[in-house]
Parts: C-alpha cells; sequence; structure tokens
C-alpha cells in the first residue's frame, strides 16, 4: 500500500473530520487527497500556531481534529499545546513528515530531527513512530481515541524512511 494512501485511510478509520495542513513536500499527497474528501473540511494555514489554535475551535465546535505539518514547525507550536491543549485537556492529532531522520538528504533537517522526540518528551506528549504503511494505517485510526481517553495531543511521527 502507498504511504500516503495508508495515512488518509488511517485518518478516515478515526473518522478524523477537520484537519489543518501546513505545505511539506513529504504530505503533498495525502493534503491532494484530502482536499478531494467532500467529508473533511481542510484548512491550510502559513503558521503551526496557527492550526493549534484553528484545531481547538473547531474541536470545541464538535470536530475531530488533526493538524498534518512537518516536524520543525514543533517548536513554533510548544506554547500553544501547552498552554492551551494541555491546559484545557483538549484532543489533537498531529501528524507530523519527521524530517532529519535516516535517510534525510538535507542537513539542515537533521537537529530538529533529533531534537523532535526529545520535545514531545519534555511536554508529556505520546508519539508513535509506525515504520510501514500498514502499521501507519493502525497507528493514525487509532490516535483519536488514545487522545481523547488522555485528553491532550497525540503524534504520529513519519520518518524520512517511511515515505
Amino acid at each position: 500500500m502507498d504511504s500516503s494512501e495508508a495515512v488518509y485511510q488511517g485518518l478516515k478509520r478515526a473518522k478524523i473530520d477537520f484537519i489543518v495542513s501546513l505545505p511539506c513536500v513529504n504530505l503533498g499527497k495525502i493534503l491532494k487527497i484530502i482536499e478531494t474528501d467532500e467529508k473533511i473540511i481542510h484548512v491550510p494555514v502559513t503558521r503551526e500556531e496557527e492550526g493549534i489554535g484553528i484545531c481547538a475551535g473547531a474541536f470545541l465546535g464538535g470536530k475531530k481534529t488533526a493538524i498534518l505539518m512537518q516536524n520543525s514547525g514543533l517548536g513554533n507550536c510548544v506554547n500553544a499545546l501547552t498552554s492551551l491543549y494541555q491546559l484545557y485537556s483538549l484532543p489533537l492529532v498531529m501528524i507530523m513528515s519527521h524530517r532529519g531522520t535516516k535517510g534525510e538528504p538535507i542537513i539542515g533537517q537533521v537537529p530538529m530531527g533529533i531534537a523532535t522526540p526529545k520535545i514531545l518528551e519534555a511536554m508529556d506528549l505520546k508519539y508513535f513512530n509506525p515504520k510501514t504503511p500498514e502499521e501507519a494505517i493502525e497507528t493514525v485510526a487509532n490516535s483519536w481515541n488514545i487522545s481523547m481517553s488522555e485528553k491532550r495531543p497525540v503524534s504520529v511521527l513519519l520518518d524520512t524512511s517511511y515515505w
């Protein structure tokens, strides 16, 4: 199965119906698929913390929310994740293209690639790292329920080699 299609199928199984996204070469195909799905509201944004705030409002309005972004943007939204999501116990699925991992062609991505899991751990946020499309379907599909039960964001990190 195609890696992008697997993520999409996981989102559908989780019944995610509101997705905010930022551009990323690895997420491009998923974003095109989502854009054609009439049952998903897709809101492209230019800043990660903007997306985090929009997802909070959408959740409070009854939507199941996810943000699709590159891991380099995690640093941009740490404050919103801690002062909004953790303070008010809000769920969110964060699908991250985990740049800077094994096979990354751009050396400038490596420092944040190494830091990403450590940042999530420092914020006490659970994350998963599926290695195959089959594993990604299950991981993404289960992420919303985990996020709801724990009342906090859950991340799915998709390494460079996943794509």
